[in-house]
């Protein structure tokens, strides 16, 4: 199949779930500016902070993005690219989007709570502690799952030969490793880091204190952007994986105390640039060499192959792509970090809802490029090897490389596969940033419902709660390799989707609200992932013994069911009272 008639479909069908189905959502939910948003009302310039749209969709697209959705896709189109493709599709406009968007606007509407502190207001003080130790779990998951992966991107070598390099090139640095020579690509990111976060507290103080006109702030980033990355191609970076894994831990534990202004808000602009940067030149790329007949070289289905690696292809090509299509990690973000800087509710719409239809767009872009530009033997040795370790991040660099060629010839593989590495290399730190800042109010939180007003003076401090957050991260993610990791991340990060619509159906049924379009898409999503939990505990992780994630497993099976039962029972409680004339 072509692959600019598949992403002209992919558009024409986001752009009927924005136009439609999205200006629906907003009616059903009641959505009005006679709300002043908690961004406004509870200001503190800290976590509250009333912000621009366009510096807020920053943060949050570049938050929610990460690596997920590259990685996702990047594992499922093993099973062939339709299976993938269909379920990105149709999983963002009807599940992921309204997930992100109601997630978001309960959260305004209840003084930017948590997902946990709205899960306590509908279900009781049972249902708090049930969401809250689910969340605690799965972010400590997808922070340790980034680790290891924010490692490899930034460590990422590849033989020059394969990048279409001579020895005498003079592009990339290069290493000798195990008699091969090979082209630094990840040291160029990692300069880039770097700098960016170097450079943050500056540009955070012209957008926050000074109010600098969105171009200039625009101008500026890109700057930053073109600066840090040409820098990186003459001084790259080399470090090994489990220093960089130290460097990031220490980071983002100094991140997650300080104002959102300083470092998050202006990092998250500044990477936001080189990822709209990626994905237009992505796009064009996609659109020439679909005008020049590139097609998809990977199989259209391959059901077998994805079975024989991954699973069935129900429930685990649903986890697999766990950012893309939905993803629970987004109403974390939606009720943590989101809903305290979105100034108006008509701009709620257009970050939760569009946010996520944008990343399903980057999600597509990924599918087309790993389909076009890799061909199924290269795919298969850089992805699922079984004498080397798994790096899809490298997969993906190298198909953008590939298809950058194709379309551009004076373009070498190795340049774009620079390309392709630079677009995540950014936004794994950026997630993980957000996501230890999360866990430190989640802990907080914790802390409240156990020791009520008693609360030890040392357990209320930033450091304390953040410091957990990193050291259990730091823990799973250096004891396990990435393709133990991603699977359980996978599963407990829609889990966590499945539940947080669950939280947010049972809020506006509360509030005498339809709540259908939330409700199907729980219950489809809780029985694919409990289904999920089930497999990989009885085929991968009690074979294999590992203690770890068969308590994680099990752990979230028991939580999960005790979210969905107390759930019910406060359905039909509800609804009893209702009949009766007592709740109107």
């Amino acid at each position: 199949m072509n692959i600019l008639f598949l992403f002209v479909i992919t558009l024409f069908a986001f752009y009927i779930g924005i136009r439609y189905y999205s200006k629906f959502i907003s009616e059903q939910v009641g959505s009005s500016d006679d709300h002043l948003p908690p961004s406004v009302v509870l200001q503190d310039g800290v976590d509250y902070v009333p912000s621009r749209p366009f510096v807020v969709f920053a943060h949050h697209f570049s938050t929610i993005a990460g690596a997920g959705p590259i990685i996702g896709p990047t594992l499922a189109i093993l099973y062939g690219f339709v299976p993938a493709w269909l379920w990105i599709i149709f999983g963002t406009i009807l599940i992921g989007a309204v997930h992100d968007y109601t997630a978001l606007f309960a959260s305004m509407r209840e003084g930017g709570k948590s997902m946990s502190q709205i899960a306590a207001k509908t279900l009781g003080r049972n249902g708090f502690m049930l969401f809250i130790l689910f969340t605690i779990l799965m972010i400590i998951l997808v922070t340790s799952a980034f680790l290891k992966l924010t490692a490899l991107s930034l460590t990422s070598m590849w033989s020059l030969n394969e990048l279409g390099l001579s020895s005498d090139q003079t592009l990339l640095r290069t290493v000798m490793q195990d008699g091969v020579e090979k082209g630094v690509i990840g040291g160029i990111a990692s300069t880039s880091v770097i700098l960016i976060t170097l450079a943050a507290p500056f540009l955070g103080f012209l957008l926050h204190r000074r109010k600098v006109k969105a171009f200039f702030a625009y101008l500026l980033a890109a700057v930053v952007c073109v600066i840090s990355v040409y820098i990186g191609f003459h001084y790259p970076v080399r470090m090994s994986p489990n220093l960089w894994m130290v460097v990031i831990s220490l980071y983002t534990l100094i991140a997650a105390g300080i104002p959102v202004w300083i470092v998050l808000q202006p990092r998250d602009f500044t990477n936001v640039q080189i990822l709209y940067g990626g994905m237009l030149m992505l796009a064009v790329t996609v659109v020439v060499a679909g005008l020049k007949g590139a097609v998809i070289r990977m199989p259209s289905f391959n059901i077998s192959e994805g079975v024989k690696h991954l699973g069935m292809v129900w429930p685990m090509l649903f986890i697999t792509v766990a950012c893309g299509a939905i993803s629970g990690f987004h109403s974390l973000v939606s009720s943590g970090t989101t809903s305290k800087q979105v100034a108006s509710e008509k701009d709620a719409r257009k970050v939760g809802y569009n946010g996520m239809v944008l990343e399903g767009v980057l999600a597509t872009l990924v599918l087309l490029a790993v389909g076009a530009g890799l061909s199924s033997s290269q795919y298969i040795g850089i992805v699922w090897s079984e004498t080397a370790k798994s790096n899809p991040i490298l997969a993906f660099a190298l198909s953008v490389g590939g298809l950058l060629h194709s379309a551009f010839p004076f373009m070498s593989v190795a340049l774009g596969s620079v390309f392709g590495i630079l677009m995540i290399e950014g936004f794994v730190v950026t997630t993980l940033d957000s996501a230890v800042r999360l866990n430190r109010y989640l802990f907080e939180e914790l802390w409240t419902l156990i020791w009520g007003d008693r609360v030890p003076v040392f357990m209320k401090k930033y450091w304390f709660n953040s410091g957990l957050s990193v050291v259990l991260m730091f823990l799973l993610g250096y004891f396990n390799a990435f393709r133990l990791i991603w699977p359980v991340f996978g599963t407990a990060n829609q889990l966590l989707a499945a539940l947080s619509l669950i939280a947010v159906s049972v809020w506006l049924y509360w509030r005498g609200r339809k709540s259908w379009y939330t409700m199907i898409p729980a219950v489809f999503m809780i029985v694919t992932t409990l289904a999920s939990l089930i497999i990989l505990l009885v085929t991968k992780y009690l074979p294999a013994g590992n203690i770890p994630l068969i308590a994680t497993d099990i752990l979230l099976i028991l939580l999960s069911l005790g979210v969905v039962i107390l759930s019910i029972r406060t359905a039909h409680s509800l609804r009893v009272d209702r009949l009766s004339g007592s709740v109107t």
